[in-house]
């Protein structure tokens, strides 16, 4: 399988997991992946997540899933905003605002991987990765 956009993957692969009640799961290793599931666990979307290296050469990022008390998802939904064919730039003033603000949106900016938040309080833009709500 080529992958041609593994930030969709990633997404995919999460949101799969999610609706099929999963604990965790595993993801290719790569620097954008890892800040996007950094992001996603300082946000409270996910419990926690570590960087396996079973297999010497090919590390892997274990993402623990987190429930409610009685398994209600903590996350409804990730889409995808920018992709590798149509990239979604926005700038510090016009920063989208997901589920009137309930919602996140993950940008990558001239200071690294952070929410929309952050991005308003630093007052930067950015590429729009994705939404996750």
């Amino acid at each position: 399988m080529s992958m041609s956009d593994p930030i969709a993957d990633l997404l995919t692969r999460i949101r799969n997991a999610n609706r099929a009640n999963h604990d965790s799961l595993e993801l290719d290793h790569s620097k954008l992946k890892l800040e996007i599931v950094k992001v996603l666990q300082a946000e409270g979307y996910i419990k926690r997540y570590e960087v396996a290296e079973e297999d010497t050469h090919r590390p892997k990022i274990r993402v623990h899933l987190k429930y409610g008390p009685r398994r209600e998802k903590v996350l409804t939904d990730l889409k995808r905003v920018s992709t590798p064919g149509r990239r979604v730039y926005t700038g510090s003033g016009a920063l989208p605002k997901v589920m009137g603000g309930l919602g996140i949106a993950i940008l990558t900016t001239p200071k690294g991987v952070m929410t929309d938040r952050q991005a308003r309080r630093e007052h930067l833009g950015g590429e729009v990765l994705c939404y996750v709500w």
